[in-house]
């Protein structure tokens, strides 16, 4: 178990993504940094490794999982399993509806990807949040709006995009075009 120098407490990390090469990545990085890291893909995986006893300090949950399946379901998971694990969200989706949600169900950031291990680690340092965050004048577009919608639709139906695109009056693979054309990279 690797300890943090400073605060004499172990750092165990769980990162929550199904983009292998991306999590072996992260791993790599966390580990250079006394973190011990362990992976997981899905929500049973991390069911799992709660169930071997792992006791994770800090998680980095990716929103999107294979499937469709959503991250929010591992971050309600692994705040109910101990509300002091600090949970970052990663995500190439992002939106205000999801990040609302992240932070309700106990994530302590949600960060739009790319992000590196110093933009996490900064996150992890800065659980209660930044009062010095600049406010912008930009009225929100009515493209912005739209994507919105969408991510609370999708959101809303635990990421089912055929009953997101039901809900929202859309064939299932215009849903998809759009869901691809706005990601963020």
């Amino acid at each position: 178990m690797d300890v943090d120098a400073a605060s004499a407490t172990p750092r165990e990390l769980l990162i929550v993504d199904d983009d292998a090469t991306f999590a072996r990545t992260l791993a790599r990085s966390f580990e250079r940094r006394g973190y011990a890291v362990r992976n997981a893909s899905s929500l049973d995986d991390v069911e799992a490794l709660l169930a071997d006893g792992f006791a994770p300090t800090h998680a980095v949950v990716d929103l999107k999982l294979a499937g469709n399946a959503s991250g929010l379901a591992c971050v309600k998971r692994l705040y109910a399993h101990d509300g002091d694990t600090l949970i970052v969200v990663l995500t190439g989706f992002a939106s205000i509806a999801t990040a609302v949600e992240a932070i309700k169900l106990g994530a302590c950031h949600y960060l739009a990807k790319p992000a590196n291990t110093d933009d996490i680690i900064a996150a992890f340092e800065s659980p209660e949040g930044n009062t010095d965050v600049q406010l912008t004048e930009r009225k929100t577009s009515i493209k912005t709006l739209e994507w919105e919608h969408i991510h609370q639709t999708l959101a809303e139906a635990d990421f089912n995009i055929s009953e997101a695109a039901r809900r929202l009056g859309l064939h299932r693979r215009t849903l998809a075009r759009k869901l691809e054309k706005q990601r963020v990279k």
